[in-house]
């Protein structure tokens, strides 16, 4: 965690907080001394109000950041790792539906740059020696995510936009559904497996963000609106599975009702 109050909280809730650089092998091994599992949860985004600036301190993180993190368990003795990842990662094409079998190919695109960081980031995973899981997660919203803050902001400024006509699919999972499969992955640990956590129930653009704008009491949102992502239609049928989770919010009307 990258902010103090962060810590702060975490400190509130019981943990034991260690103070380490993804890029010092040193403090990360020191940090991991005596953990029985590492849980790569580092990101360095600018988050949804800042899409125009450079995701290439995530790409980087991503790339030469996880196997440090990885060395860095192995010389702690920590035997079981898992990472987190993005369920992008199995984007399709158009509104088929994907798994964790598909891998999207990679573009000169942001989000193609960050797909290939994400992938090269799964190898190092999996290529370790470490018992490994890697949880492949949908769009974040909820509490602390912004998406879903901005999305009602910019709705009831009349400024919400569709990307392009909203036609592709973006597969959500809310954060604490995240956060409750991420715990049932370490109770339940199906060895050295990569699954989709993300909702029941992809949904189209201009669906989701109708949702949003209907909720705020504003007008429809319009098309013409930047491309950032590619359509992603993915199932979560093995993660239920070897997890036991199910989504507590299955769709995005659930999860955006206020």
């Amino acid at each position: 965690m990258r902010r103090p109050e962060a810590a702060t909280a975490a400190v509130a809730c019981g943990a034991d907080v260690r103070r380490a650089d993804i890029y010092e092998p040193e403090s990360l091994r020191a940090a991991l001394d005596g953990c029985e599992i590492g849980v790569n949860l580092a990101t360095s985004l600018p988050g949804p109000k800042g899409r125009e600036k450079d995701f290439a301190a995530n790409d980087k993180l991503r790339r030469l950041g996880t196997p440090i993190w990885v060395k860095a368990c192995q010389d702690a003795a920590v035997a079981r790792i898992l990472q987190q990842s993005i369920a992008l990662v199995s984007s399709g094409i158009g509104d088929e539906w994907t798994d964790e079998d598909t891998t999207f190919a990679p573009d000169g695109t942001t989000a193609g740059l960050a797909i290939a960081a994400c992938l090269a980031m799964e190898a190092a995973v999996r290529g370790s020696a470490l018992d490994w899981l890697v949880l492949r997660g949908g769009l974040f919203y909820g509490p602390g995510t912004g998406y879903d803050d901005a999305w009602f902001a910019a709705a009831r400024a009349g400024q919400l936009r569709l990307p392009a006509d909203g036609s592709s699919y973006v597969s959500l999972v809310h954060i604490a559904d995240m956060a409750q499969a991420t715990v049932q992955a370490i109770s339940q640990w199906p060895s050295e497996q990569v699954l989709i956590v993300a909702d029941d129930a992809p949904a189209l653009w201009r669906d989701v963000l109708g949702e949003v704008a209907a909720l705020a009491g504003a007008a429809p949102p319009q098309p013409g609106g930047r491309i950032g992502l590619p359509s992603c239609r993915v199932r979560n049928r093995r993660a239920r599975e070897a997890l036991g989770w199910a989504p507590f919010y299955p769709s995005h009307r659930i999860g955006l009702a206020r």
